[in-house]
Formats: structure tokens, C-alpha cells, sequence
């Protein structure tokens, strides 16, 4: 049975639900695996054009499976250097595989966003917060770090090096209304409502060029490493030229002549 659950509620949407309850939806190496596998289907599909990201029950994700970690994949004959570096490098391609997805993602956080878990949300394009959202770099409590999947990169990208700094280095746990007002999180809902609110954002955003959002956020992921304004800027207009050649201009000053609203396929 997988832990994580992949569902298609509204044409052109997918809901990946990390789907382990009873243990509050945290990372191990079976749930990692199952997320990895539900990327790939999702990200395979080119009739989802968003993805929303959110946990069953109570929880979004706790971070580390503390009590039973599961089996490494791809682990056998191995000593503890290269099963470690597997294993941690396991865990912490779930950031770039989202990264890597065509579709935007929308996390739909739901109580606590733990160590990983909170790190899974810095992978998202989008985070809305259910007003029960906890955040916390949790792996500096529990005696690691809380550098891990691309946390020191993202996060101060986000809400600034020195509010980043505070937040790893002191474990602190960050509620949702603060978390929005950090600018961590684009809005907070209502208790049971996150889902139903990134579903209706999803629904905007297919109402939009599929090619158009897939290239912004691939030039929004790329840029936070640009070198240079102009790099940022080169790559910019290189890719609005290619979707200049895909008729969308076209559609929509039609649309607007016709006064209807622009229906894009590409």
C-alpha cells in the first residue's frame, strides 16, 4: 500500500497527498520512496498542468521518522560511509525532484511542517497555510542540523537571511499567522480549508497558458541562482520568444476582441 496517494478532484489538477497518518506523514525511507514514485506519475501526465501538495490527518509532515526508518533503497553491499551518503542523499532529493517538476506546485500546509516536512514546503512554488500550519527547522532539536534539503539556500531567498537564521539556529516554531506575515506563506485559511482554497487557485492557474506557467516557474527556479541581473534578464527573454511562437498572443487579443474569456491549449 503506498503513503502517498495521488488524486485528480478538477480537470488539469492533481492533489499528491502524503497519506501516513498515524505517524503524522513523516519522511521514511518507504514514504520518501512513495513520494518520488507519485512525482513521477504526476510530472509523466500532461494533463496536470498544477499540482497541490498536502498531508492527510493532522499533519503535513513531522520531518524524520524517528521509530522505524525503513529499509535504504539500493543498499545492499554497502559500508556505513556509502550507506550513509545514500541514504541522507535519499532523503534530500525530494526538494530538486519538485524543482523539477513541469507542473507548479501548491503546498496546502496542514499542522506541523517538521524538519523535512517544513523543508518540503520550501520545495513548493506556492504555500498556503491552514490556520493550525506549525513550522520548525526541528532537526537542530533533535541534536543534527537544521541545514538539510536545501533548507539555508531557500529559506533566506524567502524571508531573509537574518529571520532564517534565527529560525534554524533556535529550533523556534513559527505559527501560521506569523509565518505569513514573514512572507513565508501567501495566505492563511480557516481550519479545513487549505485544500479546497489551493484547489480554487489551481483552478485560476489552469485557466492560463500550460506553457506559460510551466516556463515561469522554470525561470523563477532558475534565476534565484543567476549571476547577474542580465543573466536573469537574458533568460527571460528567451523564453518569452519561444512562447511568443506558441499562438497564446494570438488567442488571447482575439479573446479580448470577442469579449470572452482566452481558451489556451498550449
Amino acid at each position: 500500500m503506498s503513503l502517498v496517494a495521488v488524486e485528480r478532484p478538477r480537470p488539469h489538477v492533481a492533489v499528491v497527498r502524503l497519506d501516513h497518518p498515524d505517524h503524522l506523514n513523516s519522511m521514511s525511507f518507504d514514504l520518501v520512496g512513495d513520494f518520488y514514485a507519485s512525482l513521477n506519475e504526476v510530472g509523466d501526465d500532461n494533463d496536470v498542468w498544477v499540482v497541490v501538495l498536502t498531508g492527510a490527518g493532522r499533519s503535513f509532515c513531522s520531518g524524520l521518522e524517528l521509530e522505524d526508518f525503513g529499509d535504504i533503497p539500493g543498499s545492499d553491499g554497502l559500508g556505513l560511509a556509502r550507506l550513509g551518503m545514500k541514504a541522507i542523499s535519499f532523503m534530500s532529493g525530494v526538494v530538486p525532484a519538485m524543482r523539477a517538476l513541469p507542473q507548479p506546485v501548491i503546498a496546502a500546509v496542514n499542522g506541523p511542517a517538521f524538519g523535512g516536512g517544513m523543508c518540503m514546503t520550501l520545495g513548493a512554488d506556492i504555500r498556503l497555510a491552514d490556520e493550525t500550519a506549525v513550522f520548525c527547522g526541528a532537526g537542530v532539536v533533535n541534536g543534527l542540523t537544521a541545514a538539510e534539503l536545501g533548507a539555508t539556500f531557500l529559506l533566506p531567498r524567502l524571508i531573509g537571511a537574518s529571520r532564517s537564521a534565527e529560525l534554524l539556529l533556535t529550533g523556534r516554531r513559527l505559527d501560521a499567522d506569523e509565518a505569513e506575515r514573514i512572507g513565508l506563506v501567501s495566505r492563511v485559511l480557516p481550519a479545513g480549508e487549505v485544500v479546497e482554497a489551493a484547489l480554487d487557485m489551481a483552478d485560476d492557474m489552469c485557466r492560463l497558458s500550460p506553457f506559460g506557467i510551466m516556463m515561469t516557474k522554470e525561470v523563477l527556479w532558475a534565476n534565484l541562482e543567476a549571476g547577474s541581473l542580465t543573466a536573469a534578464i537574458d533568460l527571460e527573454n528567451r523564453t518569452q520568444l519561444l512562447a511568443g511562437h506558441t499562438g497564446n498572443l494570438d488567442e488571447a487579443r482575439a479573446a479580448f476582441r470577442e469579449g470572452r474569456p482566452p481558451v489556451f491549449t498550449e
